[in-house]
């Protein structure tokens, strides 16, 4: 089986940027973040169209976690959708119902976030990041009582280690790079003993999922950043068969500013 993960930056904006990628990569679950719609708009009946059935939580210009689940693929028939940390979104004061979505079926659990950017280190929006990796650890950890066959993945916001940004040393008071950031990230990583799969495949610098807008040069240079990642536990881990950064869709017309990140895996 093979999924992905994928900030979007706009589902509407990207239309044929997955219209293209998903009939030659052919992810039999791609999990999207940044869908920046509501959901009276999404544009369903175009997966559809193309094999896939789609589930989704957004808003107007912000936020917004998806799903597209292959059609063809029979394991994944029971598979149910819930949003947010609480499937009542008690916990969601920030609307992390938008930020969140959990897939459950028989074979394993899927965690999918867009984890809040934080803006900057004394900004208030720095504290709800804080917040949000402290629920994601309480969230996880809950579910691996009744499932070990657990992943997380999504746009984390954080590059975990130096080789996961160019030039780090510019970077230290970066709100995805800082030393408390980074300290958070691996509270949550270590302390629930996830391994991150693209490591387990690759050990290579200058391999990253965004490359900022900004910078005109930043993919000729290779000036991006690694913060989309997939997780999983000691035992699961043991099913993965690879995990890569697809470049090409940051390459082609009208790019999202991240690319894809893909694994394989047996079920």
């Amino acid at each position: 089986m093979k999924i992905a993960t994928f900030n979007v930056n706009s589902v509407r904006a990207r239309l044929e940027i997955l219209d293209r990628w998903l009939k030659t990569a052919c992810p039999d679950l791609l999990f999207l973040q940044e869908l920046k719609t509501r959901d009276e708009f999404f544009p369903e009946i175009f997966f559809n169209e193309l094999g896939y059935k789609s589930y989704y939580h957004g808003e107007k210009n912000y936020n917004g976690v998806g799903v597209l689940i292959k059609n063809e693929n029979k394991i994944l028939e029971d598979a149910k959708i819930n949003f947010g940390f609480d499937e009542n979104n008690n916990d969601d004061a920030e609307n992390f119902a938008t930020r969140v979505l959990v897939m459950r079926n028989k074979n394993f659990t899927i965690l999918n976030t867009y984890v809040p950017q934080g803006k900057e280190v004394d900004a208030p929006e720095f504290k709800i990041k804080l917040k949000f990796f402290g629920l994601v650890k309480n969230f996880i950890s809950r579910e691996l009582d009744n499932n070990k066959n657990f992943i997380w993945l999504g746009d984390m916001n954080v590059a975990p280690e130096p080789i996961d940004v160019k030039h780090p040393e510019t970077k230290k008071h970066n709100v995805c790079f800082c030393d408390e950031i980074r300290e958070c990230y691996k509270n949550v990583r270590d302390g629930l003993e996830l391994i991150d799969i693209f490591r387990e495949f690759n050990k290579n610098p200058d391999e990253y999922t965004f490359y900022d807008y900004r910078y005109k040069k930043s993919l000729e240079q290779k000036a991006g950043w690694r913060i989309d990642h997939i997780l999983t536990t000691q035992e699961f881990s043991k099913r993965f068969l690879n995990c890569y950064i697809d470049l090409e869709p940051r390459l082609w017309d009208k790019p999202s500013d991240h690319t894809p990140l893909v694994a394989e895996l047996e079920i």
